[in-house]
């Protein structure tokens, strides 16, 4: 006896990756912004049972019954801050030689001031000691 059968079966659909840069975000860091979701896919077929014995198996139809969502990762591009951490209050650069703007000094780099000393005062901004640098 040969006997017909609609079967359905369905498979997960993986979700992709998007990347999407982000200034706000330091570089070399990445945050997931939504989370990925897989999407489902069905898959119906006529099935032929001969004697209570598969036989044969043909799709008849496939169909996405669920899209996948995209998982969307935020990678940094913000350039890291380059600020001395001997020096607070303003950003005094990293540098081979720094010298408070609107000095004599000849750079190649200057420190807005006035600046805080918090460490050793290693570009010798604090010229009269008192702790606070470029505040002539």
């Amino acid at each position: 006896m040969v006997e017909k059968r609609i079967v359905t079966e369905t498979k997960a659909i993986p979700f992709k990756t998007k990347k999407v840069s982000d200034r706000g975000l330091a570089e070399g860091k990445s945050k997931v912004r939504s989370r990925g979701v897989a999407g489902v896919r069905t898959f119906t077929y006529e099935v032929t049972f001969t004697d209570g014995v598969r036989t044969g198996r043909k799709l008849v139809r496939q169909v996405v019954t669920k899209a996948p969502v995209a998982r969307v990762v935020a990678v940094g591009t913000k350039q890291a801050s380059r600020c001395d951490p001997n020096y607070s209050g303003s950003c005094v650069p990293v540098a081979s030689d720094v010298d408070c703007a609107g000095g004599s000094g000849n750079g190649p780099t200057y420190a807005q001031g006035p600046v805080r000393i918090v460490g050793s005062d290693i570009y010798d901004l604090d010229r009269d000691g008192d702790g606070i640098a470029c505040d002539d």
